[in-house]
């Protein structure tokens, strides 16, 4: 098991996925991350893979424990995003699933950043399709945005490659205090990943887009991945501290403004990759392993939020909160899996939220960074407010809209069900987390101000929603984020520029057609040319009638002129015979002459 590298186990099975017939494909859907778990635990830290590639050293294979616990969660979602969509037909949507998946393991495992690379480029290309397979006009246009901006972010990420490659060391190491091109190039590169505002829009535009089973995959893996390295490559960095927080802040405004349920869990995964995002800045190792923890509990239960909102999706045929209410009897199962993920991302105690978002804001406060520790706090306030109850009153609790929701396939309730189970048992069970973080320490949880402090802060929050409930329901409008920015004037840009080379096309179309209708008389009578070209230099004859007797003689007709040119008649402009005697006899000679030459030479 210990030669076995996890990401090629789920790249190797995603063909399978494409190509096998229902009963297998489930299996290897199924078989396939239950083995990559089983390599994950078997891969001891210190083990690793070397590669000679064109003078170079590559590490496409490194564990230690910062890998090893994120490789750990990227294989169990990978099993749970699958039992989730099992009952998906469409083999292409599964196998990007899989090498989704795949990539995020890839980029985790890697010691080089050559390898690295090459697992964040296949990490979009294949996660797009989870937008496009949707194929509403809606998923084209975003996925397409998508593959766009990360183009550009993988683009910046390279060319920091390569400059890091020139100097003849490509192990992927801490870049923090460090200057140059090469710190900001991979940074910014690693910040559109990560969804770092403003160059976050990308995700809350495509994620409420994407397929129902596919916006699964999308909340565990990418912005975790971006995560990942951050924690890897720029620990300490103080600035990643302040755009953390903003980031925390950021997501909850727009969370509760958002009316479209998927859209406003796209916006609560800025807001809480901004406490990784902080953790990583401060740099500390209690704040190192409180991102790490974070990450982990994040992908368990956004990934039951995003499958809990698929689910109604799937039963109502709804996405708004407009059109959505009085569910909470139809749909009991999917109301408490979805309370389970809404408590455990608002860090509350017993779920699994609180044992690791609690150890970030006391990193902030150990680290002397009050103001961050507050307004982190403030973000953990509106993210129970804008989940907890905002979500779960209009969706479950409203008004009845007199909906008849479908059955949901059971494999939907068995993925959520196994990603409750564990929420609530990190929750209830840190030590099972603790254990696998990248540093010891000695962090308790459960202390009584703790709990105290939370339990005050949720009750307060649900005093202010019960008196602002009338201004907190969701409005059938469209919040403008700062990607109307790049969306609105480029869509204006493109649209010119296509009607300029229209344009164009129809002035080069036309001008062609003129020069093929002027060249048409030469091609049919080949004298045209000379004829014209002794008119212009002699002049026609002199006399009455001369020129019209010499156009006659010549061939006759104007080109540019309206009336018919008479064809080439070869008669009219063949050489007397004894002219071409003449020709045909010096032609002779002259060949005779140049055999005899040769001869004697």
């Amino acid at each position: 098991m210990t030669g076995l590298h996890p990401a090629l186990i789920l790249i190797a099975a995603a063909p399978l996925a494409a190509g096998l017939p229902g009963p297998w494909r489930k299996a290897v859907l199924l078989g396939a991350p239950v083995l990559a778990v089983a390599s994950v635990t078997a891969l001891e830290p210190g083990t690793a893979w070397r590669l000679g590639f064109l003078g170079y050293e590559l590490l496409p294979l490194q564990v230690d424990a910062l890998s090893r616990v994120f490789a750990l969660i990227f294989a169990l979602t990978a099993f749970l995003g699958n039992l989730y969509a099992l009952h998906v037909r469409r083999g292409g949507e599964h196998a990007a699933a899989m090498l989704y998946a795949g990539a995020a393991l890839g980029v985790v495992y890697a010691g080089d950043w050559l390898t690295l690379f090459v697992f964040w480029e296949l990490l979009a290309a294949s996660s797009v399709f989870l937008i496009w397979y949707r194929s509403t006009p809606g998923a084209l246009a975003s996925g397409l945005r998508y593959l766009v901006i990360h183009f550009i972010g993988g683009s910046l990420l390279l060319a920091g490659v390569i400059l890091l490659a020139g100097g003849g060391d490509v192990r992927v190491a801490s870049l923090t205090g460090t200057t140059g091109p090469v710190f900001w190039l991979i940074l910014i590169g690693v910040a559109v990943n990560a969804a770092i505002p403003p160059l976050h829009a990308w995700l809350t535009d495509s994620y409420p887009e994407a397929t129902l089973t596919g916006s699964v995959f999308l909340s565990a893996f990418t912005t975790k991945v971006a995560v990942y390295v951050l924690l890897r490559v720029f620990p300490g960095t103080g600035l990643l501290v302040w755009l953390g927080v903003a980031m925390a802040l950021y997501g909850v405004v727009y969370a509760v403004l958002e009316n479209d349920i998927r859209r406003l869990l796209s916006y609560h995964i800025v807001s809480q990759v901004g406490f990784m995002v902080a953790g990583a800045g401060i740099g500390t190792e209690l704040a190192l392993n409180g991102s790490t923890a974070h990450a982990f509990c994040h992908i368990l239960y956004k990934a039951l939020l995003f499958m809990a909102a698929g689910t109604v999706i799937h039963a109502t045929g709804r996405h708004k909160l407009t059109d959505l209410g009085g569910l909470a009897r139809a749909m009991p199962a999917a109301l408490v899996l979805y309370l389970i993920g809404a408590l455990s991302i608002s860090g509350a105690p017993l779920f699994n939220g609180f044992v690791s978002k609690s150890i970030v804001v006391s990193a902030s406060s150990k680290a002397g960074l009050p103001a961050a520790e507050l307004l982190l706090i403030m973000a953990s306030i509106g993210t129970f407010l804008s989940v907890n109850l905002k979500l779960p009153y209009f969706a479950f609790f409203g008004e009845a809209r007199g909906l008849d929701p479908a059955r949901a396939p059971v494999n939907k309730y068995l993925a959520m069900g196994g990603a409750a189970l564990l929420c609530v048992a990190i929750g209830l069970f840190p030590g099972l987390l603790y254990a696998w973080l990248p540093f010891a320490m000695n962090f308790e949880p459960y202390t009584v101000e703790h709990v105290l402090q939370v339990v005050q802060l949720m009750l307060a929050t649900g005093l202010v929603f019960a008196l602002v409930l009338p201004k907190l329901g969701g409005q059938p409008t469209i919040t403008l984020d700062v990607d109307w920015l790049y969306r609105r004037p480029l869509a204006i840009l493109l649209g010119r520029l296509v009607e300029s080379l229209r344009r164009l096309e129809l002035g080069a179309e036309a001008g062609a057609g003129k020069a093929l209708r002027a060249a048409l008389p030469y091609f049919r009578n080949p004298f045209l040319a000379p004829t014209r070209l002794t008119r212009v230099t002699l002049g026609p004859p002199r006399g009455a009638g001369a020129s019209a007797a010499f156009d006659e003689e010549r061939g006759g007709g104007d080109p540019a002129g309206e009336g018919a040119v008479p064809a080439y008649d070869e008669n009219r402009y063949r050489l007397r015979a004894g002219l071409s005697i003449l020709f045909i006899l010096a032609f002779l000679a002259l060949a005779a002459a140049l055999a005899l030459g040769l001869l004697r030479w």
